[in-house]
């Protein structure tokens, strides 16, 4: 199975440059589109939607590959290619994520919510920030107040639930890099 995440800062100014077609899935017995999916292969449409007409679960299993085009509303700030990547190579304030000041008062990406987390087990590299982005999903909350090394041989596993896989969780642990680099840089100049 696929699982393709593509971040825009404003995903809308892609869309309207390719053809493509939204993603359907059913909601209350209804087609609807998908938040982020889209196809750019040939699939049937609902003529009255425009929406594929294949559940995007089944379309999967049919051969069709949707492609989740997500808004990340941190890029915005992000001045070019080089700022990203000074971003990204600066390391963090690592200390700040047990501010809730910093953490909810920023509102700092996907962990403004689970502070909670943040403060019982203070992260102190990406690795560390990518499990604590997995600890938030129910399938791996057990986890939550282990040791690290005892976190990392079990975070990573499958689970019949939702859970997050290494590279989503690193992915989304260098988003929140550049987010913490962002506050930064807006709170105490570059």
């Amino acid at each position: 199975m696929t699982d393709i995440d593509i971040d825009f800062k404003n995903r809308d100014q892609i869309l309207e440059l390719v053809t493509h077609i939204p993603a359907g899935m059913i909601k209350q017995d209804k087609l609807v589109k998908h938040n982020n999916g889209v196809y750019f292969q040939e699939i049937p449409t609902d003529p009255e939607t425009g929406i594929a007409s294949i559940i995007f679960d089944q379309a999967e299993e049919r051969g069709w590959n949707k492609i989740d085009l997500l808004n990340v509303h941190i890029y915005e700030k992000v001045r070019n290619e080089q700022h990203l990547n000074e971003l990204l190579e600066r390391e963090p304030l690592w200390e700040l994520l047990e501010s809730e000041d910093f953490v909810v008062g920023q509102q700092l990406f996907h962990l403004h919510d689970h502070f909670y987390l943040l403060k019982q087990m203070p992260p102190r590299s990406v690795e560390q920030l990518a499990m604590i982005l997995a600890m938030r999903l129910p399938s791996k909350k057990y986890l939550v107040g282990k040791p690290w090394d005892e976190v990392e041989k079990d975070v990573w596993k499958p689970s019949s639930e939702y859970y997050f896989k290494h590279s989503h969780a690193i992915s989304y642990a260098l988003a929140v890099l550049i987010h913490m680099n962002l506050i930064i840089e807006e709170l105490y100049g570059s």
